[in-house]
């Protein structure tokens, strides 16, 4: 028997959609900092500093799930969070030269408005997620003060802080007055549904605006020729195929799975979907993005080794994240989407060996494919989706 509690459906405010904004914010000055010097040293920098911000991010997404912002303290208190993520994406261009002392500054302005706001729905259980995200934003604020192996180490002390928050906030209440695990997973798992599954579709959604607002940025001041239009259009077709891979059928079944996933589940289903799963996808659409800046000024040329991996690795990240999404709530088919992740990736030797406009060709005709050989073959595949029944999932 299903043991999650019906929920009236709840939708997402236009204050937490502006919030969303301003957190996207901080993924086009990563783009930034990538077009800046496409290596794989930013690469992973810029990867490294998307998972701490984007823990932040879900906690906010989790904080007003369970504590709407319907009263004026706490739309003010959310819009000071707001604030930090600004400063935090302000700093990010030079975060590793001169300005990681000032994001670390407001990143702890986001954790300490997170967990003074999170009092609201769990009150002293709060410190079970403040201390270990404020010792996070600690160990960024002093990176700020360092440079090299010293200054990445420390970055990776605050991810390693933040991916044992949950473990921490499932057993140390229990410690301090004898509640179960499963009672503290199922307080924790006390999720509206559809809210949390719309709110993340929103923030994939504005995610998307960058890889548009790209397009004007990598065309610039060039002539408007007709190559050069198609090289948009190629640009366009690549984001909208994105879109379809996610939005047709998946956010509406995702919803049903957390409908009928009991509580004491929800909450590491919740992670897994909508953290982990995520962020290939965020940041598949960040390395496209800077892909799109570097290329459409050379749609005809071969392109550096850089901006044809941003291009073809966005596309591979995204559908990698994608696959991890469908496969953590069971959603069918997964195989061709699986097949078209490693394709994607080897797309760049087309832009290395031939030219930027045959591999966007290239990347558009395999979304495309993928996309209509999943319509016509993979509806077999589908079946309802059953988290917490122990069901044999179909082979794929």
């Amino acid at each position: 028997m299903n043991s999650a509690v019906e929920e009236p459906d709840r939708r997402v405010t236009t204050l937490e959609l502006f919030f969303d904004l301003v957190f996207v914010f901080t993924l086009t000055q990563l783009t930034v900092l990538l077009a800046g010097d496409l290596s794989f040293a930013t690469a992973a920098r810029v990867a490294l500093i998307f998972l701490v911000l984007f823990w932040m991010y879900g906690a906010y997404a989790y904080l007003t799930n369970q504590v709407p912002p319907d009263r004026p303290s706490r739309r003010l208190g959310l819009m000071l969070g707001m604030g930090g993520f600004m400063v935090c994406a302000l700093a990010v261009p030079r975060v590793f030269d001169d300005t990681g002392v000032v994001f670390g500054l407001g990143f702890l302005l986001v954790v300490v408005v997170h967990t003074a706001l999170y009092t609201r729905s769990h009150g002293r259980d709060s410190i079970w997620y403040g201390v270990p995200n404020a010792l996070a934003g600690v160990s960024v604020t002093v990176a700020g003060l360092l440079d090299g192996l010293a200054a990445d180490g420390l970055w990776v002390l605050a991810l390693a802080l933040q991916f044992v928050t949950p473990y921490i906030a499932e057993r140390g209440p229990g410690r301090a007055d004898g509640r179960t695990p499963e009672a503290l997973r199922a307080q924790l798992g006390s999720l509206n549904p559809a809210h949390f599954v719309e709110r993340h579709g929103l923030l994939l959604i504005v995610a998307f605006g960058e890889s548009v607002i790209a397009i004007g940025i990598g065309i610039g001041d060039l002539p408007l020729t007709a190559g050069l239009f198609g090289g948009a259009f190629l640009a366009l077709a690549l984001a909208t195929a994105l879109w379809w891979t996610y939005f047709v059928r998946d956010e509406e079944r995702a919803e049903e799975v957390f409908r009928a996933t009991p509580a004491a589940a929800r909450f590491r289903l919740a992670m897994n979907a909508y953290y982990y799963a995520f962020l290939p996808m965020l940041l598949g659409i960040a390395f496209l993005a800077a892909g799109v800046k570097k290329t459409l000024g050379h749609l005809t040329e071969h392109l550096h080794t850089g901006p044809a991996l941003a291009l073809a690795g966005g596309v591979a990240l995204f559908l990698a994240g994608d696959v991890a999404f469908r496969a953590t709530l069971r959603l069918h088919p997964v195989r061709f989407r699986a097949t078209a992740a490693p394709v994607a990736l080897a797309a760049a030797l087309l832009g290395v060996r031939t030219s930027a406009v045959v591999e966007l060709l290239a990347l558009v005709a395999l979304l495309v494919t993928m996309l209509a050989v999943e319509a016509r073959w993979g509806e077999r595949d589908r079946e309802p989706a059953r988290i917490g029944v122990r069901a044999t999932p179909t082979p794929d």
